[in-house]
């Protein structure tokens, strides 16, 4: 490991006077997992898209194999040996693996006709290779989030990737399917392949990557070995201060309940679901991919009304059955998906925050646009959403400044009950402790917060009380005091036999 695969020094970008990177340096050994670290807007996506050849540098210097070059487009990129597979996996879904994996470079028979039983054998041996067990003529549209990822690694493989970037790999997966990606990604540095690894999950690094480095408001930190680095330290480097407290929970009196959940049901989905939210308390809810959470949230929310059970709001008993209504009771529900379900991506920012409460603008069947885009502008201000104005795309933004756009759009329909789907996914730390600074406000303001969550450890440290799901039932409850992970865990793991009986 002498001699690094790929050298960058003194990398600078600017984009209409924006100073997006500046003086970065940045090296990737054969055969390590290497992360990159930051805040959203620290420059990460920038670096990446100058390495696959998408930007050119304004200022520094790139070195692969230690010969200088200059990369005028991806294309070239991908000549050269490097290949990346982002968050949103890019596969054409009507088009079978195999041909997603030989798309535009498919064997030939005779220079005229595609070669389709070679096609679909390389294609099986390529997934052989990582040890994958997928049919090579399955539709792309068949395949899981996790699935698909797998594609786009034997992608890389087929071009004889040398290095291979990795933008977020776990953020919509299972535990088993990051289990899954963690070998794939051991088998593949093993074999002498160089990973870049970007990651805002903290745990991720710590169990994969070699070494990392971190960028700041587009400036380089420092790079360290993973080993020799703490939690606290890649934080304090991330964001220039010191987090002593991630979870800033306040201690409030919890006082009359809000919401009350009896033997909910959606039949096939979750089954005899009971629980109490009370002003002023967020109440976390915890389990596996697939128990039924989001469901829960979802059927409270009237977007699938429930198939029996009670729901009853300040001790009167309610029937929900549109969000509309749900939204007039006082609920507001932030969905886990902010990009499909939260925001419409092309509108702007103010309209995104007033569209669900535009009828409050409303006079005569116009819309006074002058107050809207003033209630706009006070919310973002609000949330401190970071853009050019409020009349950015929302597709603009960071996952950060998008989640945030989607909290300051709920907040402003003034909710009684907020339900929280993964409020903080695929946002950097600093935009974490501020999303948990938030909550914990508007619980101390008398709000009643049911936050669904699959990272344990914001589960322990925002929560009043637990609930825990397994397979569409409600398996443990736990005070914050007596909560654990490994409790947790074990309720989200046990068979129901108990639960059933």
């Amino acid at each position: 490991m002498a001699e690094p695969i790929l050298r960058m020094t003194h990398i600078s970008k600017n984009f209409a006077g924006v100073q997006a990177l500046r003086g970065v340096q940045f090296d990737l050994f054969p055969g390590e997992v290497h992360a990159i670290l930051g805040e959203n807007g620290a420059g990460k996506s920038t670096l990446i898209k100058i390495i696959t050849g998408v930007h050119q540098p304004n200022e520094g210097e790139i070195f692969l194999n230690g010969t200088q070059v200059h990369f005028a487009d991806p294309r070239e990129a991908r000549e050269h040996g490097i290949a990346a597979i982002y968050q949103e996996p890019s596969l054409f879904p009507d088009l079978d693996i195999a041909e997603n994996i030989f798309v535009g470079r498919q064997p030939m028979r005779g220079g005229q006709q595609i070669n389709w039983k070679t096609m679909t054998s390389e294609a099986g041996n390529l997934l052989d290779t990582l040890g994958v067990e997928l049919n090579p003529k399955t539709k792309a549209r068949d395949l899981s989030v996790a699935e698909q990822q797998m594609v786009e690694i034997a992608r890389a493989l087929s071009v004889n990737a040398k290095i291979l970037i990795m933008d977020e790999p776990t953020s919509s997966l299972t535990l088993a399917e990051v289990a899954d990606l963690f070998r794939i990604v051991r088998r593949l540095r093993e074999s002498g392949t160089a990973i870049v690894f970007i990651s805002h999950r903290l745990e991720d690094l710590f169990e994969l990557a070699d070494r990392v480095t971190v960028l700041r408001d587009g400036a380089y930190v420092d790079t360290r070995p993973m080993a020799g680095v703490t939690t606290e330290q890649l934080i304090q480097m991330m964001v220039g201060r010191t987090l002593n407290d991630l979870f800033p929970k306040l201690d409030v009196e919890a006082s009359d309940v809000a919401l009350k959940v009896e033997k909910l049901s959606l039949e096939g989905v979750f089954n005899n679901v009971s629980f109490e939210l009370r002003k002023g308390e967020i109440l976390g809810m915890a389990g596996l991919v697939g128990a039924g959470r989001t469901d829960v949230a979802r059927t409270i929310f009237g977007i699938t009304p429930a198939t029996s059970g009670r729901i009853e709001i300040d001790g009167r008993e309610v029937r929900i059955t549109n969000p509309q209504q749900a939204m007039n009771l006082g609920l507001a529900y932030v969905p886990e998906d902010r990009q499909h379900h939260g925001l419409v991506l092309p509108m702007s920012i103010n309209h995104n925050i007033t569209l669900p409460t535009i009828s409050n603008f409303a006079q005569n069947g116009w819309i006074k646009n002058s107050a809207a885009s003033i209630a706009a502008q006070e919310a973002a201000t609000q949330m401190e959403v970071k853009a050019s104005s409020i009349w950015q795309k929302a597709k603009e933004l960071s996952g950060g400044n998008q989640q945030k756009v989607v909290l300051a759009k709920w907040l402003a329909t003034q909710p009684r009950i907020l339900i929280l789907d993964e409020p903080t996914r695929g946002i950097d730390v600093g935009t974490k402790a501020a999303v948990h600074g938030l909550m914990s406000e508007l619980a101390a303001q008398g709000m009643a917060i049911l936050m669904i969550s699959s990272e344990l450890p914001e589960i322990l440290g925002m929560s009043d009380r637990i609930l825990v799901m397994r397979e569409g039932y409600v398996t443990a409850q736990f005070s914050r005091e007596e909560a654990t992970q490994e409790k947790i865990m074990l309720a989200a793991t046990q068979s129901l036999e108990g639960v059933l009986n």
